[in-house]
């Protein structure tokens, strides 16, 4: 996870952050018309691929650590990590999580959403609805000064509250040139715990949000990884800088 120290960036690295930010929002803009029933991940995956290339920018994912591809699918059960293929069609009532990072001269830009695909079921919905509103939880306690644990608290008091459970087995993270760095950012834990949080810093909020039981267990792939109880899984991310006063969402179109 994270390894490399943690590095307050610039104002120019942050202007170079938003640029990657906007981009990675505008491709899940693009993208989002393709989320229906009969089209398959792979033909996301490869919409996306040609489109960052058309834009000058690259695929953070392909190739990261192995991952095969551009970007992580993960539908209904999966929690993160979902490998595209041509065998995984979407179906009416699905949920799909689309997770990008276009690498945009250097610097990535990290964000995802789940989406329906046609009409939800009533607990899909209401997943999705408070995975949202969990992000924004957690994005409103960033300030300089506040903790990586105020983040947490906010999202798992919201999330449980709401019968639902918070993953424990992935964070946040710190991103720039790196992908995956400090501060780690946990969507669950203790106020007033944790790292301080101090302007120059950017990282991801990224809470997946279960339905069930929040263990998980990773298939053969190395990859996927699945609700234990084969329930729903949902999860929103934004790329966020820690400002002056407070909180810069960097991953808006």
């Amino acid at each position: 996870m994270a390894t490399e120290r943690l590095v307050l960036l610039s104002s120019r690295e942050i202007e170079k952050m938003r640029q990657a930010g906007r981009l990675a929002a505008e491709l899940l803009l693009h993208l989002e018309p393709m989320v229906k029933p009969g089209v398959s991940t792979l033909e996301i995956n490869d919409e996306a691929e040609r489109w960052t290339l058309a834009h000058g920018a690259k695929s953070a994912p392909l190739g990261y650590k192995g991952f095969p591809k551009s970007l992580c699918a993960s539908v209904n059960e999966v929690v993160c990590h979902g490998i595209p293929n041509a065998k995984q069609i979407l179906r009416e009532g699905d949920i799909i999580n689309i997770d990008v990072t276009p690498l945009v001269d250097g610097y990535h830009g990290d964000t995802s959403k789940t989406f329906f695909v046609g009409k939800p079921s009533p607990v899909a919905k209401k997943l999705v609805e408070v995975t949202e509103e969990c992000l924004r939880r957690g994005i409103a306690e960033v300030k300089p000064g506040a903790r990586t644990g105020d983040i947490g608290a906010a999202i798992q008091e919201y999330a449980e509250a709401q019968g639902f459970s918070v993953v424990r087995n992935f964070a946040g993270h710190g991103v720039h040139r790196v992908f995956h760095t400090e501060p780690e950012i946990l969507h669950y834990g203790k106020r007033d715990t944790g790292k301080k949080l101090r302007q120059g810093m950017v990282f991801t909020i990224e809470p997946m949000i279960n339905e069930g039981t929040w263990e998980v267990e990773i298939l053969g792939d190395g990859w996927t990884a699945i609700t234990q109880d084969g329930k729903l899984s949902a999860q929103f991310e934004h790329t966020l800088a820690v400002t002056d006063s407070g909180v810069e969402i960097l991953t808006l179109p």
